[in-house]
């Protein structure tokens, strides 16, 4: 490490208090649900609903973390006990993101103060809620493209840190770990042994300081690989790593430099929505397939982060408005194998395009502003119950990884330990049908529950069920033997 970034990071971590706390093992993780906040977009401290944000505009609207805090009952009630927040460090005037950093040693002002966001995690904690904050090693921003003030950035204060600029090629390992998102976007030399310390320094204190659970590492297939590790393990919590791709061949190797962490399940992403939104791009026996190379193919699959929306990619309703759709995505995302992260909005319904289209305001009152009794937000309350009774109640559910088992032409059926689900694309249009489950594995002649209908079903000899679909709605099976205590459809 050069003498000056030396000497920068003894004076800056001098003036930090360090408290002790508990990290939150990758372990623990597994039985909590993630909802996503984009902190300038989610809650104004102020509890405007009328405040104007204009998403093609890319700058501040006012959302803070004190914001968050007043709206943590709206988000534990819907069943949630994680949040994952924005970068926090400071940004350059239209970083809103917080993905276009000029100093890690300062907050985002635009966010609140370092006090707000201590309160932040002290309200978590009361609640027995964890905190997941976004990090970003690969880049810092800059306001421009032409003359780089390279001097103003904290603590990598000079060119000599980044790589010179070039443009990235996909197809090409190494030049996506040297080249540039963009042009404003000075790309860190993470091989490089300084930076890699300086980081390792910062998360460290950082996650001490604020006391956080996890980790979103942004853009992790564009930094050096071999600097991930020792910077998860100074941060000493889950390391969530996100990388666009769905091949699951180059994804879900990435989790073995995440120190036992997982990825951002692009792959499985994909998959599901080509199959349940993109109306015909791929069958369900192509989804029954990436979910066995889930399976098969991760370190741990059970640790990956599950989506079906996020602050980068359209919202399912941009792409097919079908309200059953839409839950049977929220079905999936909270029943599959992973932590599950529902993108804030998600739950209302919001239908923004590609970025920055699917960053609205939350608290604008016709993006819902935080409905409790819009159809979406009441399946996402219902559904993260019968989960946490799957958690609390069988001591395998967070570590059984999920199984297809048998599937039609716009249906699929999975198993998750005692969780048993069918999903299905046909929409609020579909004819009443059946469906046969085939190796559920249910006891022979017990009941079961399909806790969305609360219709019973005794199974076969062969422990299968042949249940009522209609109108696109998700089945959901438990036995009622399992249910027994949980006030799930009475039992």
């Amino acid at each position: 490490m050069t003498t000056s970034l030396l000497l920068q990071l003894s004076s800056l971590s001098a003036a930090l208090l360090v408290p002790s706390t508990l990290a939150a093992t990758p372990a623990q993780w597994r039985s909590r649900s993630i909802y996503q906040v984009l902190t300038d977009r989610f809650a104004r401290a102020d509890n405007s609903t009328v405040h104007p944000c204009d998403v093609t505009l890319n700058e501040y609207c006012g959302g803070t973390w004190k914001g968050i805090e007043y709206k943590l009952d709206y988000i534990s009630n819907m069943g949630f006990d994680a949040i994952w927040i924005s970068p926090i460090t400071k940004n350059t005037a239209d970083g809103y993101h917080g993905y276009y950093q000029t100093d890690l040693y300062s907050l985002n002002s635009n966010f609140g103060t370092a006090q707000d966001l201590k309160d932040l995690s002290q309200a978590l904690h009361d609640r027995n809620m964890y905190l997941m904050v976004d990090v970003v090693t690969n880049h810092f921003g800059s306001e421009t493209a032409d003359d780089i003030d390279y001097a103003s950035f904290v603590p990598f204060n000079d060119s000599s840190y980044f790589h010179s600029y070039c443009e990235i090629d996909y197809d090409n390992q190494t030049s996506a770990e040297i080249c540039w998102l963009y042009d404003n976007l000075p790309d860190l030399r993470t091989e490089d042994q300084d930076v890699v310390d300086a980081y390792s320094t910062w998360i460290g204190e950082l996650v001490a300081n604020y006391s956080i659970d996890g980790l979103r590492i942004d853009s992790v297939k564009d930094v050096d690989k071999a600097s991930m590790p020792p910077f998860c393990e100074a941060a000493g919590v889950y390391c969530l790593g996100e990388l666009s791709n769905n091949d699951p061949s180059y994804a879900y190797p990435y989790q073995d430099v995440l120190n036992g962490g997982g990825i951002i399940n692009y792959p499985i992403y994909f998959s599901f929505n080509e199959t349940f939104i993109y109306s015909g791009h791929a069958t369900t026996a192509d989804l029954a397939y990436n979910i066995y190379l889930d399976r098969n193919n991760s370190v741990d699959s059970t640790l990956h982060g599950t989506f079906t929306e996020n602050h980068d990619n359209p919202r399912v309703a941009w792409h097919n408005p079908d309200i059953t759709v839409a839950a049977n995505a929220i079905g999936w995302t909270l029943l599959t194998d992973g932590i599950p992260i529902i993108y804030y909005g998600q739950e209302q319904h919001l239908a923004g395009a590609d970025d920055p289209g699917c960053r609205e305001a939350m608290w604008l009152e016709e993006n819902g502003s935080y409905n409790t009794t819009a159809p979406l937000h009441n399946t996402t309350a219902y559904l993260n119950q019968v989960r946490t009774w799957a958690v609390q109640n069988s001591a395998n559910y967070t570590t059984t990884k999920n199984v297809a088992l048998n599937y039609s032409d716009s249906q699929i059926a999975m198993q998750k330990d005692v969780i048993r689900t069918i999903l299905t694309f046909a929409g609020e249009g579909q004819v009443a049908s059946t469906f046969t489950t085939v190796g559920a594995g249910f006891g022979a002649g017990v009941t079961v529950v399909d806790v969305i209908s609360c219709a019973t079903y005794t199974a076969t000899s062969a422990g299968e069920v042949t249940v009522g679909i209609g109108g696109g709605a998700m089945v959901v099976m438990l036995t009622a033997g399992f249910l027994a205590g949980s006030t799930i459809c009475g039992y």
